[in-house]
C-alpha cells in the first residue's frame, strides 16, 4: 500500500521564503494578524489528518467503489462517511469561509495547501468536500439573502455538501445546448426537470443534505449560453427550522463505471420537477456558475499537485529499496547482491521529473491562491484589479499544464516500479488512473488552451499577458546582473522574448484564419506553462543560492531540482514553438471523409 507524508518543509519554503506570506498578508486587513506559527500549525494538523485518516482509505475506495441502492440512495466505500464526520468536527470545511457564516476567516492560500494534502492522500474522498467549497463561494457571491441564510452556514459547517450540475447526455463543454427546464411556480420557486450526467458527489451518505447548483432554461430563455439560468436545488427541502425536510424530486439514476476515482460517486442525476430557487438574475446563470467553475478548475489543478507529490514520494521509496543490476560506474552497494535502482541515470531522470513537476506546481498554485486572496481583500482597488487579471490569465494554465504534467508524472512513477507498478497492490497504477480524469473534467485541456489564447490573450489584445510579462521582465532585469543566476536568467529571458514574439505572430495569423488559433492553442499553453515555471524556478534558485552556505541540504536539493528543470524539461518549449509556427495547414488539409 502506498504511503503519504505531507511535504511540510517544501510547503514552508514556498509560503515563507518564496511568497513571504506573513509580510504580504499584512497588507490585507482581513489577514493582518496571520502569522507563520498559525500557518505552520494548520499545515501540520492537516498533514496528520490526510496521512492518518484518509490515505488508508484510498485503496479501499478504489477497490470497492460506491454502491447505488434500490431506492436510488448511494453508499460510499467503508470508512468514507466516518472520515468526513471527523473532518467536519475538526472544522476543516470552515477554514477559508466568512466568519459571518460560521467560517474561520483564514486565507484561501491555506485552504489550497489543505487540499493539496487531501488530494495526495485520497483524491476521490477529497472531491466530496471540495465541491462544497465551490458551492459556498457561488452562493456567498450571488445568493439571495434568504438563500445565504438557508445554505451558507450549513455548507460552512460541513453538515451539508454541494455539487455542480452542468453536463447533459448530449452536451459536455458546449453548455449552450443544455435542455434542462425550469418552470416558474406560483410561490416564486421553480420546478426543475432534466437529466445531468457525470455529476461528482451527486448522491452519497456522507452529509445530512446535498445542495445541487443546477443550470437550466426558463420558458422564455433565448438560445445558447445567454439563455441559461442557475438554480439551487437541495436533496431535501429545508423545513421551517432550516433542517432537512421533504425529499425533493431529484434522484441518482446510476453511478458511472469509470477508469478511476472509484471512491467518488459520479452520478447520472434525474430532476423530475424538483423544487429549486433562482440564483442571481434570469438568463445570467453562467456568470454566477463561473465562480464555482473557476474554483473547480483551480481545484482540479490541486488534485494533480497532490497526485504528483504522492506518486513521487512512493517512487523514491521504491527506487531506494529495489535492487536491480549494478551501477554503470561500478558497484555502489557492494555489500548487497545488486545496487538500488536509484543509482541508474534514467531512474533518476524519472524521479527528478516527478520532483520538478511537483515543486513547480506547488509554487504555482500557492502563488495563484495568494493572488486570489489579494484580489478579494486588498484595500487598493487597482491592486485588486491587477491580481484579478493575473488570476484570470493563469487559471487555465493551472488546470491544463499541471494536470498534463501530473499524468506524465504518475506514469513515470509506474515505470520506476516496473512490473510491480502495473500491479494494483502497490498503488501506483491507481494514481495513473485517477490522474487521467483531471485532464478532462471542468473543461478539457484543449478548452483551457482555447480559453487562454482566445479569451485571455487575444481577447484583450494581450493586456493581461503584458502584466505577467512585466513581472517576469522586472525579475530578469533585477537578477540578470548577478553571475550566479546566469544559468537561470538567460533561458528565462530568451523564452520570455520568444513567447512575446510568438503571441504577436499568432494574433496576426488568427486575424486572417481563425483555425490558426485552434490549431496552436495546446502547444501555446504548454509554452506559457513553462514560462511561468521557469520564472518560479529561477526565483526558487535565487533563494537556494543565497542559503547554500547554511548547511541545510534542503537548499542543495532545491538548487539541483531547478537545474534539472532548466536542463531537461524546459527544452520541451523548442518543439512546442516549432509546432505553433507550423500553423493549421497540416491539420486541416485532409478532408474529414478521409479520416
Amino acid at each position: 500500500m502506498p504511503n503519504y507524508s505531507a511535504p511540510l518543509r517544501d510547503m514552508h519554503f514556498v509560503l515563507h521564503e518564496l511568497l513571504d506570506v506573513e509580510s504580504a498578508y499584512k497588507a490585507l486587513p482581513a489577514y493582518k494578524d496571520l502569522d507563520a506559527e498559525t500557518i505552520n500549525q494548520v499545515l501540520e494538523e492537516a498533514g496528520k489528518f490526510a496521512s492518518e485518516v484518509i490515505a488508508p482509505l484510498n485503496q479501499v475506495g478504489d477497490r470497492d467503489g460506491c454502491t447505488r441502492n434500490d431506492d436510488g440512495s448511494v453508499t460510499t466505500p467503508a470508512g468514507f462517511a466516518e472520515a468526513y464526520r471527523l473532518y467536519a468536527e475538526a472544522g476543516w470545511p470552515s477554514l477559508a469561509c466568512d466568519p459571518a457564516h460560521g467560517g474561520q476567516g483564514l486565507p484561501l492560500m491555506l485552504n489550497t495547501a489543505l487540499y493539496e494534502m487531501l488530494n495526495s492522500a485520497n483524491q476521490a474522498w477529497a472531491m466530496y468536500p471540495g465541491l462544497s467549497h465551490g458551492a459556498y463561494e457561488c452562493l456567498h457571491e450571488h445568493g439571495t439573502p434568504e438563500q445565504q441564510r438557508t445554505y451558507l452556514e450549513k455548507l460552512v459547517s460541513g453538515a451539508w455538501l454541494g455539487t455542480m450540475c452542468l453536463t447533459e447526455p448530449h452536451c459536455g463543454t458546449d453548455l449552450g445546448l443544455i435542455r434542462t427546464k425550469a418552470q416558474p411556480l406560483a410561490d416564486g420557486t421553480y420546478a426543475i426537470s432534466g437529466t445531468k450526467i457525470f455529476i461528482s458527489s451527486g448522491e452519497h451518505d456522507i452529509g445530512e443534505n446535498i445542495v445541487h447548483l443546477v443550470l437550466a432554461r426558463l420558458p422564455d430563455a433565448p438560445k445558447g449560453t445567454k439563455g441559461i439560468s442557475l438554480f439551487v436545488v437541495p436533496k431535501f427541502q429545508p423545513d421551517a427550522q432550516g433542517e432537512p425536510g421533504v425529499r425533493n424530486a431529484v434522484t441518482c439514476g446510476s453511478i458511472e463505471t469509470k477508469m478511476g476515482i472509484h471512491g467518488n460517486a459520479t452520478c447520472t442525476m434525474n430532476f423530475d420537477g424538483a423544487i429549486g430557487t433562482l440564483v442571481g438574475e434570469p438568463h445570467r446563470g453562467l456568470a454566477a456558475m463561473f465562480i464555482m467553475m473557476n474554483s473547480a478548475r483551480l481545484g482540479v489543478g490541486m488534485q494533480s499537485v497532490g497526485l504528483t507529490e504522492v506518486a513521487y514520494q512512493n517512487s523514491v521509496t521504491y527506487a531506494r529499496d529495489r535492487l536491480q543490476m549494478r551501477s554503470l560506474k561500478g558497484a555502489k552497494a557492494p555489500q548487497l547482491e545488486a545496487d538500488p535502482i536509484i543509482v541508474h541515470p534514467d531512474v533518476r531522470r524519472m524521479l527528478l521529473t516527478q520532483r520538478a513537476w511537483a515543486e513547480g506546481a506547488r509554487a504555482f498554485t500557492y502563488w495563484v491562491a495568494q493572488l486570489i486572496d489579494t484580489e478579494l481583500h486588498h484595500p487598493d482597488e487597482s491592486v485588486r484589479k491587477e491580481s484579478a487579471d493575473l488570476v484570470e490569465l493563469l487559471t487555465p494554465i493551472v488546470k491544463a499544464f499541471i494536470t498534463d504534467n501530473a499524468f506524465a508524472s504518475t506514469n513515470e512513477g509506474l515505470q520506476v516500479y516496473g512490473g510491480h507498478g502495473y500491479i494494483a497492490g502497490w498503488g501506483m497504477e491507481q494514481f495513473v488512473r485517477d490522474a487521467r480524469i483531471n485532464m478532462i473534467y471542468e473543461g478539457t485541456n484543449t478548452i483551457q488552451s482555447l480559453d487562454l489564447l482566445g479569451r485571455k490573450v487575444l481577447g484583450d489584445m494581450g493586456a493581461r499577458l503584458r502584466k505577467l510579462g512585466k513581472i517576469i521582465k522586472d525579475f530578469i532585469e533585477e537578477e540578470g546582473v548577478r553571475k550566479p543566476m546566469t544559468e537561470f536568467i538567460d533561458p528565462l529571458a530568451e523564452l520570455a522574448k520568444t513567447f512575446e514574439k510568438l503571441t504577436m505572430e499568432i494574433g496576426m495569423k488568427a486575424m486572417m484564419n481563425r483555425d490558426e488559433a485552434g490549431a496552436v492553442a495546446v502547444p501555446y499553453l504548454r509554452i506559457a506553462g513553462h514560462l511561468v515555471y521557469a520564472y518560479l524556478f529561477a526565483r526558487m534558485a535565487r533563494i537556494a543560492l543565497s542559503r547554500k552556505e547554511s548547511g541545510d541540504t534542503f537548499y542543495e536539493a532545491k538548487l539541483a531540482t531547478a537545474r534539472f528543470y532548466f536542463a531537461k524539461l524546459l527544452p520541451e518549449t523548442a518543439s512546442q514553438i516549432a509546432a505553433v509556427r507550423s500553423g493549421s495547414s497540416t491539420l486541416m488539409a485532409l478532408d474529414a471523409a478521409l479520416f
